[in-house]
């Protein structure tokens, strides 16, 4: 009965996303002065989840995943095409942006981890 919870697999996904989102974005920031470097970016989960008429489903890369569930990944990274005067794509001020962006997303995704679980519990405990 409890074994396939969408909403904490959601979450989990979305805190995946927004790590892996971090990580990038701190690789471009310490690469910003490194000559030809091409900064990289994510997609955004929002474009990893389809909305549908009846709820949702994500997208799955291989059947033989755990319950056809997609983890964000490195598939979904991609080198941005922007050219700077010294010969690479790193913005700063960009990267700043994506940073706040991540940490956004990733208390997003806690919040909705803690709102489901404190349902749970709340469900649990009147029995």
């Amino acid at each position: 009965m409890f074994q396939n919870l969408d909403m904490f697999k959601t979450a989990m996904s979305m805190a995946r996303h927004a790590g892996l989102k971090q990580a990038i974005t701190a690789q471009n920031i310490a690469n910003a002065d490194t000559p030809q470097f091409r900064a990289r970016k994510i997609a955004n989960f929002s474009d990893l989840v389809p909305s549908q008429q009846n709820g949702f489903t994500l997208k799955t890369t291989h059947s033989g995943h755990v319950g056809n569930w997609r983890d964000v990944s490195v598939d979904h990274i991609e080198v941005r095409n922007t050219e700077e005067p010294n010969g690479n794509g790193v913005v700063l001020e960009n990267e700043i942006l994506n940073s706040v962006d991540a940490k956004r997303q990733h208390d997003r995704a806690l919040a909705v981890y803690r709102a489901s679980l404190g349902m749970f519990r709340s469900a649990l405990s009147k029995q």
